[in-house]
């Protein structure tokens, strides 16, 4: 993984805090249903799959479906709420070739250190035509993650990230083209004073990578805002749609 590596702490914030509600998933649900029809006998792979929490929502949506978890974090892998997840990474995948449907990223694309390797790898275990399913924050994309209005350090670290353009040129190196993508809007908490009482830093790569004083300034502004702003937390982030 390129930008950390998940230990013990880190993933448990994972779990603790960063699976969507069912309000959440229901904008996510209809996005890739836009790319991708379920159907008895298929198979989909959630790589990188952390916790479980895509895994185990498409096994509730899609029950005719195979869900395949795939996950390089032992941490991740140990709280996962989805069985079974099989260790295995972006470039070596646990899979047969052409045995795969869709393939579902989560929030990992940042992690891959090689995209061009990845993106042979995930061509390799594709049917012909497949879609591949990136759901991610993207280098400068950050306007529609509330996130980043407390903590504006983190868009630096978020700039390191890959770009859409980036994935794209990655990923035409196998073959792939871009199929369809955009912003999905999702709720992400109930409210602002919830968001900011379960907000674990490990959880989020962007604020791991600021300095401590940046988190505590950022976290203050928070709270201050947590008092007054009303309405739930709706975030944006962008799914990336290859065949």
């Amino acid at each position: 993984m390129a930008l950390i590596a998940y230990d013990g702490a880190d993933a448990a914030a994972f779990q603790a805090t960063r699976h969507l509600r069912d309000e959440g998933l229901a904008t996510w649900r209809a996005a890739i249903e836009r790319h991708f029809e379920a159907r008895a006998g298929m198979r989909v792979l959630d790589l990188g799959c952390g916790t479980g929490s895509w895994a185990r929502a498409f096994r509730t949506w899609w029950p005719e479906v195979d869900v395949v978890a795939v996950e390089p974090a032992a941490a991740m892998r140990e709280r996962a709420v989805f069985e079974p997840v099989v260790p295995g990474a972006a470039d070596d995948i646990p899979c047969a070739d052409a045995g795969l449907d869709a393939v579902w990223l989560s929030t990992v694309i940042h992690h891959v250190p090689d995209l061009p390797a990845a993106a042979r790898e995930i061509r390799r275990v594709l049917k012909p035509g497949a879609p591949v399913l990136i759901r991610s924050a993207f280098a400068g994309r950050h306007e529609g993650i509330s996130l980043f209005r407390w903590f504006p350090e983190a868009v630096a670290v978020l700039d390191r990230y890959p770009s859409v353009a980036g994935v794209e040129a990655a990923f035409a190196t196998a073959g792939f083209v871009t199929a369809g993508g955009g912003p999905v809007p999702q709720v992400t908490a109930a409210s602002l004073a919830e968001f900011a009482a379960g907000l674990r830093r490990d959880a989020h790569t962007p604020l791991k990578l600021i300095s401590d004083e940046a988190y505590a300034a950022g976290a203050a502004r928070l709270r201050e805002a947590a008092r007054t702003v009303p309405g739930p937390v709706v975030d944006a982030l962008d799914l990336l749609v290859l065949r």
